[in-house]
């Protein structure tokens, strides 16, 4: 019997209906404005806000995505695999943690983990199984949809952090990187300042992603899932990829007012 992770979020930051959401999805890509890469890519980092909120954003990604994807297949017919690293924003807990499960459902259907990486992980003991903190949590739940959308065969290592040190988690994972295809990292940016302020603030964060500024980012960029973007920046760094902006909006400029606003920016990494 298969252990299904349950939607925990559908109806709220993303529409319960199957067709709806999938009309939702297909809409907000077909939205998106085309992006290219001077490389494979990657890496994402996308918004993980209600899709009337950030979808547009995080679209951006997944259009590219899409668009470099022209077969949900790999060669000989292997499944892609996506690493999903975002931040826990309902429990506490020291480290990093996977689920231990068969697949995640949406209403969109099930995707499926990359077993035997959990496995791997939690045999090694480079990572828990929190199922409390993944049962309730958001960030890693609105990417499905997406995923599902452009890569309908991508099975997915799913890990959130907690409080941890990026330096250690970036090399706990370095090994798995190899057995993966995409790194996709979820957090929004700065929140509730006017929307001119936001600006200014979420500009620290272009600068330090793109050009790798280790201690920009962690002493003056504003961000839910700080932790899981310093860990991608570190491993791509360790391996040479480069980091571009894609997209940048907040709420002011998507479905709500400018007094109190949150930013939303879609990066992605590349190999040259």
């Amino acid at each position: 019997m298969e252990r299904i992770r349950t939607a925990a979020v559908a109806g709220s930051f993303y529409p319960a209906s199957s067709e709806r959401l999938r009309k939702t999805v297909e809409t907000l890509l077909a939205q998106a404005q085309p992006k290219t890469l001077e490389g494979k890519l990657r890496g994402l980092i996308v918004p993980h806000a209600g899709y009337i909120y950030s979808g547009p954003i995080a679209a951006t990604g997944y259009k590219l995505l899409q668009d470099l994807s022209s077969s949900p297949l790999k060669e000989g017919g292997q499944e892609m695999r996506s690493l999903l690293l975002g931040p826990a924003h309902y429990v506490y807990f020291v480290g990093a943690a996977t689920l231990d499960c068969d697949a995640w459902q949406t209403p969109l259907g099930l995707i499926q983990s990359a077993r035997d990486l959990i496995a791997r992980a939690l045999e090694c003991g480079d990572l828990q199984n929190n199922p409390a903190a993944h049962v309730p949590e958001h960030s890693l739940e609105v990417q499905l949809p997406f995923v599902q959308t452009v890569l309908p065969n991508c099975e997915i290592f799913p890990i959130l952090t907690g409080e941890c040190d990026y330096r250690e988690l970036a090399r706990t994972l370095s090994p798995y990187i190899d057995d993966i295809d995409l790194v996709i990292v979820s957090s929004d940016l700065s929140h509730y300042y006017p929307y001119e302020e936001a600006l200014k603030r979420d500009a620290l964060a272009h600068r330090a992603i793109e050009h790798f500024d280790f201690d920009l980012m962690e002493d003056r960029v504003e961000a839910c899932g700080k932790t899981a973007i310093l860990t991608l920046m570190r491993i791509a760094k360790e391996r040479g990829w480069k980091a571009k902006l894609l997209n940048y909006r907040n709420s002011g400029d998507t479905a709500g007012d400018k007094f109190r606003v949150v930013g939303y920016g879609c990066y992605a990494f590349y190999e040259e």
